[in-house]
């Protein structure tokens, strides 16, 4: 597979080898020694999957240490451009954003590590979105930024489409005023 880092210290793009021929394709979506080796040494616990329709962005969700959560985030059918803010103080791109399109074409992933807010919007009629998780959910630590906030300016790349929002997602704080706990390791 191969492993591309991000300006966003810790947020990789993986793009796993791909065996296709006539009968479809085969590939892993996760080989926790190949994972290892490639620097993501996250335990996972948990594996959630969404579908969505065209237009709907969901995020941006984080939760508070100490149940932040890091995520390996991928596309099952469909296409989402699926963003990740860096929330760790100290970061040398703290309050930055990196997005790119995730699709089922492609099987590409992005691993999101803890400290990160997290969201999607999907490009194509409907998309299947699959993430691994290292954390439970908590609901008293579950945080989200709005997805409006003028501060990031996250084209969310839906062009002449509505974005589809939840009540509760839209109603946010910014990225001024969010509750955030996470520190940047150096290490």
């Amino acid at each position: 597979m191969k492993v591309t880092e991000t300006p966003l210290p810790g947020l990789l793009i993986i793009e796993p080898r791909v065996f296709a021929d006539s009968r479809g394709y085969f590939f892993e979506a996760w080989q926790e020694e190949r994972y290892r080796d490639a620097g993501i040494n996250t335990v996972f616990i948990q594996d959630n999957e969404s579908k969505s329709s065209r237009g709907v962005v969901r995020g941006l969700h984080y939760q508070m240490e100490p149940w932040s959560q890091a995520k390996l985030v991928r596309v099952v059918e469909g296409r989402v451009f699926d963003v990740a803010v860096d929330l760790r103080k100290g970061s040398p791109t703290f309050g930055r954003w990196f997005g790119l399109e995730l699709g089922g074409e492609s099987k590409k992933q992005l691993f999101i590590p803890r400290g990160f807010a997290h969201g999607f919007s999907v490009l194509s009629e409907t998309a299947v979105f699959a993430y691994k998780c290292d954390n439970g959910y908590n609901r008293d630590a579950e945080r989200s930024l709005n997805i409006n906030d003028p501060q990031l300016a996250i084209d969310w790349m839906l062009n002449d489409v509505k974005p589809i929002v939840s009540e509760k997602d839209l109603a946010a704080p910014y990225f001024a005023d969010a509750e955030m706990n996470f520190k940047f390791d150096t290490q």
